[in-house]
C-alpha cells in the first residue's frame, strides 16, 4: 500500500512510515493534520495528497506553502515511486509499493497479505457496487486477514441506539440473530472513548471479565474499532474469535482501523446520497408548485406576471415585454406562445441588437439570389419562418431606424418583401417584442419610431428585476444548483448560511442570467459539501446595506424635503403648506442640511 517515509527529528522521534489509505491526506505541523510533522520549518497546514482512483497527487494548501519534488518546486504533482517530497527542512519518501523489511520477516507476509486485501477492496470501492455488497465484502476480508471467526458492522440509529447492519461468519455467510453474538460492554466502551479496543483474553481481562455479556458469550479474542466521519460517530466494526486467545495483534488492529476508515467513507457517501435524494425530491416538489411553465417564481411581482401571461396569451395581438437584461424575457415570450392558439406553430427568435444593421433586413425578410454580393441562394427570413406561429424580436430598441419603417409596414399589411424582390409575400404571425431600454426616451431622442412603439405595445408586460422578487432569488438559486449538480456530476448539498445571506443581499445587476452563471462557476470550483459565501465571489460593493429604520426614515424625509423645496423654488412657507407640516419642520431639516441662510 502506498506510504510516506520520513524522519521525525523531535525528541523521542525517529523513522516513521505512514500508510496513505484515505482519499485526501493532509500534511502539516498542526496536530489536526492526517500526517502531523511538528517541525518549525513546516506550515501549520502545508500540503495535501489526493488519490483520484489511479494516481496520488500532491498540492500546497496555499500559495505561500512551498513543496519540492526531487529538488524542484512544484504546485501540482503526480507522485511516482521513490519521489522525495521536501516540506520545509523535512524530506519524505513516497513509496507506491510495500517493501518487506528483512528485519521483520516473520510478520511481514501476514501484514502484506492484509494490505493486498485492502488494495483489492479499494478496487471494488472505486467500481460500481451496491452499498450492501461493499459492506459485506469489507467484513469478509477483515475476517480472512485477522483470522476472526465472526465480524459485525454496527451502525448508529437515531431512534434506537445501535443496530447490527452486517453480521458475517468465517464461511462468508450472514449470521442470524447477530445481536446475541456481540458484547454490549465492549461496544459501549468504544463508543464512549471513540478509541479502538483490543482484548486478548476477554474471560481473564480485569475490566471485562465481570461483564455479563462477556461471560455469557465466553469471549476470547476481540477487536473493536470506531467508525468516525468528520467528527460524527457512525458506528463500530467488531471482530471476535471465541476459540483462540491472544489472536489479535497491534498490526491487525492497525489494519482494522484502516478498514474502519474505508467503512466511514462508504457510509458517509451513502448518507450524503440519501440526503441528496430527499433534498432533491423536496426541491422538485416545491419547484413544481411554484413553476409557471418554464418560469420559476412565487413572489407577488411574478404572480402578477403569470396572471398577465394567462390573460394575454389567448389574444392574438402584439406584446411588448420590458425588463432588464437577464430577467427572462425570451422565457416569457415562449410561455405566451405555448399558451396561445399558435402553440402548434413555430416559435422563432431573433436578437435585433446582435446582428449588424446591413444584414438584419436579410435576416428578417429573407433575400433573393443575387440581391447583393454574397447572396448565392434564396434565403427565407425570420418573418416567413415564423408563419403560423410567433416571431420574437428581442432587443427591438437596437433596431436601426431605416428598418423600423419596414417592420411597421409588415405588421400593418401582414406581408413582407424579401431583399431583391418586388412582390410581397403574405405572412400570418404574432409578434412579441422585448427591450431592456426605455423606448419612450429613445422616441424623445429620435432613435425609435413612435408609431412602431404603439404598434408593438398593444399590450405591455413589465418584468421585475431579480432584486425585487424577494425569496425567489433562493428558489431560483436552488433550482440551478439542482440542475447543474446533475449536469456536472457533483453532489453539493446546498448553500451555507453565509452564502444564503450573500445571495439575498446582492443587487443582481445581471439578474437571473448572472445568478445562473455564478452557480455554474461555484459548482465547478467548490471543494466542500456546500457552497460557501467565498465560493460565490460576489462584489462587496454590490451588497445592500440595511440601515436602522430611524436612520433610513430620516434620510428619506431629508431628501424628500430637498426635492419639494426645489419644486417650490426654495419657498419654505409654500413647501410646508404642500407637505402639510409646520414651517418649523422645514427650518429644522434645513439646519441639518446646512442650508439655513436665514
Amino acid at each position: 500500500m502506498p506510504s510516506l517515509q520520513f524522519i521525525n527529528n523531535n525528541p523521542g522521534g525517529g523513522p516513521q512510515s505512514v500508510k496513505l489509505f484515505k482519499k485526501i491526506t493532509t500534511l502539516g505541523a498542526d496536530n489536526t493534520n492526517d500526517i502531523s510533522i511538528p517541525d518549525p520549518s513546516i506550515d501549520a497546514n502545508h500540503a495535501y495528497i489526493i488519490f483520484d482512483g489511479k494516481h496520488y497527487n500532491i498540492s500546497p494548501v496555499n500559495r505561500k506553502s512551498v513543496i519540492l519534488i526531487n529538488g524542484r518546486q512544484e504546485k501540482n504533482y503526480k507522485l511516482t515511486h521513490k519521489d522525495v517530497i521536501t516540506l520545509g527542512e523535512v524530506n519524505l519518501t513516497f513509496d507506491l509499493f510495500d517493501e518487506i523489511d528483512t528485519r521483520t520477516k516473520g510478520s511481514a507476509p501476514s501484514e502484506m497479505a492484509g494490505y493486498h486485501k485492502l488494495h483489492e477492496f479499494t478496487e471494488k470501492l472505486l467500481g460500481q457496487y451496491r452499498i450492501e455488497e461493499l459492506l459485506n465484502s469489507l467484513i469478509d476480508m477483515l475476517i480472512e486477514i485477522t483470522q476472526a471467526d465472526k465480524g459485525f458492522l454496527i451502525l448508529k440509529r437515531e431512534e434506537k441506539g445501535y443496530d447490527v447492519t452486517v453480521a458475517r461468519n468465517i464461511n462468508r455467510e450472514s449470521i442470524e440473530g447477530a445481536i446475541g453474538y456481540v458484547s454490549d460492554t465492549i461496544i459501549a466502551r468504544v463508543v464512549e472513548t471513540r478509541k479502538s479496543l483490543l482484548v486478548a483474553d476477554a474471560m481473564s481481562d480485569e475490566f471485562f471479565n465481570k461483564s455479563v455479556s462477556v461471560m455469557n458469550l465466553k469471549l476470547s479474542s476481540v477487536m473493536c474499532a470506531p467508525i468516525v466521519a468528520r467528527g460524527n460517530m457512525l458506528g463500530v466494526i467488531y471482530l471476535g474469535n471465541n476459540n483462540v486467545i491472544n489472536l489479535f495483534t497491534p498490526e491487525k488492529m492497525q489494519l482494522l482501523e484502516i478498514f474502519a476508515a474505508q467503512a466511514a467513507l462508504i457510509i458517509q457517501n451513502a448518507i450524503i446520497v440519501n440526503e441528496l435524494q430527499i433534498d432533491r425530491k423536496e426541491l422538485q416538489e416545491k419547484i413544481e408548485q411554484m413553476r409557471f411553465g418554464r418560469i420559476i417564481g412565487s413572489s407577488d411581482a411574478m404572480r402578477e406576471v403569470f396572471q398577465k401571461i394567462s390573460k394575454i396569451a389567448g389574444v392574438d395581438v402584439p406584446v411588448l415585454i420590458m425588463g432588464e437584461t437577464g430577467t427572462g424575457k425570451e422565457l416569457v415570450a415562449r410561455e405566451i406562445h405555448e399558451k396561445s392558439m399558435r402553440r402548434d406553430g413555430p416559435f422563432v427568435a431573433i436578437n435585433c441588437g446582435a446582428i449588424p444593421g446591413e444584414l438584419l433586413e436579410s435576416e428578417l425578410f429573407g433575400h433573393k439570389r443575387g440581391a447583393f454580393t454574397g447572396a448565392v441562394a434564396n434565403r427565407t427570413g425570420k418573418f416567413k419562418a415564423a408563419d403560423g406561429g410567433t416571431l420574437f424580436l428581442d432587443e427591438i430598441g437596437d433596431m436601426p431606424m431605416e428598418l423600423q419603417v419596414k417592420i411597421l409596414r409588415a405588421l400593418e399589411e401582414h406581408s413582407i418583401v424579401p431583399v431583391g424582390e418586388t412582390v410581397p409575400i403574405d405572412v400570418n404571425i404574432r409578434v412579441v417584442a422585448a427591450t431592456n431600454r426605455p423606448l419612450e426616451k429613445a422616441i424623445a431622442e429620435g432613435r425609435f419610431r413612435e408609431d412602431l412603439y404603439y404598434r408593438l405595445n398593444v399590450i405591455g408586460l413589465q418584468l421585475p428585476p431579480l432584486r425585487e422578487r424577494g425569496d425567489d432569488v433562493m428558489l431560483v438559486a436552488r433550482y440551478f444548483l439542482e440542475r447543474y449538480n446533475g449536469e456536472y456530476d457533483r453532489r453539493i448539498k446546498g448553500f451555507s448560511a453565509g452564502a444564503v445571506d450573500a445571495i439575498r443581499k446582492y443587487r443582481w445587476p445581471g439578474n437571473v442570467r448572472e445568478l445562473e452563471n455564478l452557480i455554474k462557476k461555484a459548482l465547478i470550483m467548490v471543494e466542500g459539501e456546500q457552497i460557501e459565501a467565498a465560493d460565490l465571489e460576489l462584489p462587496q460593493s454590490e451588497s445592500t446595506t440595511i440601515k436602522p429604520l430611524n436612520i433610513a426614515r430620516e434620510e428619506f424625509q431629508t431628501e424628500y424635503i430637498r426635492k419639494a423645496l426645489m419644486l417650490n423654488n426654495g419657498n419654505r412657507t409654500r413647501t410646508a403648506q404642500v407637505l402639510d407640516v409646520d414651517p418649523r419642520t422645514i427650518f429644522r431639516y434645513l439646519e441639518k442640511m446646512g442650508e439655513d441662510k436665514a
